[in-house]
């Protein structure tokens, strides 16, 4: 819905010429960050047709007139801006913001970026690039953190996956192999597996919309360049999504897309975070459970895991066991590049091959 004051954006978006590229950006108080942001649109080396298109979410800042100032210049340079928003109390949220800027645009691929981000000069092209080449996946890029000290395992965890884990690895905590802000996909694709889902804050719109991409087929590539300023600060939007929130809609996807494989499997962690897993499972997920599996003495000399709350009788006692006495495939529970390399050492020692022999919940 358009409110007063702003123009409507389907008027804006009638170009001459097909538009190849639409850069999706929604924005929310982001004046701090927006001039950085849109002057990196500006230094596209991108030859063919680009276009921008703002949806602002009721920013209460500067962040209008900062657009206003930049639209003059981009237009300048052959950049069409197209500008959607509304100014109700409060922001409807990044689901809902992404959602309405896409509608509002006319480009056949879509490059999202966060108003908080630098694009390099080369992403457009890059990536406009391998999307066609790959016209059902999303295609993403490796990424240079800011402040450059932050989250520096996940920021490893982004560039270093190898091609076969951005799609072994979709359940760990850290969320989508291929991260939101890096995204680039066609129209066609995004109209097959959106929209975004519009419940606001709190909700991990990327998240559900990746595993609905997951569900219908959808690849996953990575360019390995570094194409985005990747920007870590505590106003960030993926800060109001709770974890318990995240785990839930990853053990679901779990049991929807990976236990389904496997007649039974083990948990590799008689820990906290492995007995939280079992514990969430559904009963015929657990039921599937062999075993727990560490390298700890003192949890392995205890020789069972028994589920207290069960409501079945008797309650289920689950074996725990050396690493080297369990039997593939495994759910890991171990958080990666955490143990100096032991617990990777351990694995590599078994010669299992990742995603048919074991997957990371970690």
């Amino acid at each position: 819905m358009q409110a007063s004051g702003y123009p409507a954006a389907a008027a804006l978006g009638q170009a001459s010429a097909p538009v190849q590229v639409s850069v999706i950006l929604p924005v929310h108080d982001a004046e701090l960050w927006l001039d950085e942001c849109l002057g990196s649109v500006l230094q596209q080396d991108f030859e063919g047709s680009m276009e921008l298109s703002i949806f602002n979410d009721a920013s209460k800042d500067k962040s209008m007139t900062i657009i206003e100032k930049w639209k003059e210049k981009l237009e300048g340079s052959g950049i069409l801006v197209v500008i959607g928003g509304h100014d109700s109390p409060s922001p409807r949220g990044v689901g809902y913001s992404k959602n309405q800027a896409i509608a509002q645009s006319s480009g056949s691929y879509l490059c999202f970026l966060d108003s908080d981000d630098v694009m390099m000069p080369q992403r457009v092209r890059l990536q406009h690039a391998a999307a066609v080449r790959h016209p059902t996946s999303i295609i993403g890029c490796q990424v240079r953190r800011e402040p450059p000290n932050s989250t520096e395992r996940y920021t490893r965890w982004i560039n270093q996956l190898a091609p076969d884990q951005l799609l072994t690895q979709v359940f760990t905590s850290n969320g989508p192999t291929v991260i939101m802000p890096t995204w680039f996909c066609s129209r066609a694709w995004f109209s097959h597996v959106g929209p975004f889902d519009e419940g606001g804050r709190g909700v991990p719109e990327d998240l559900l919309f990746f595993h609905e991409h997951l569900r219908k087929g959808g690849g996953l590539v990575r360019v390995d360049q570094s194409l985005l300023l990747y920007r870590y600060h505590p106003g960030a939007a993926t800060h109001s999504v709770l974890e318990t929130t995240i785990w839930t809609h990853r053990v679901r996807f779990l049991e929807e897309w990976a236990l389904p494989h496997w007649a039974t499997f083990t948990i590799w962690n008689a820990g906290r975070q492995g007995r939280r897993l079992y514990r969430s499972l559904t009963a015929g997920s657990r039921c599937k459970v062999v075993a727990f599996c560490d390298v700890d003495e003192n949890k392995i000399k205890k020789g069972f895991y028994c589920y207290e709350n069960s409501q079945e009788r008797p309650k289920p006692r689950v074996p725990v066991l050396h690493f080297r006495a369990a039997q593939p495939p495994f759910v890991i529970c171990v958080k990666l590049d955490l143990t100096g390399g032991a617990f990777e050492d351990n694995l590599r020692s078994l010669n299992l091959q990742e995603g048919r022999d074991f997957l990371h919940f970690s």
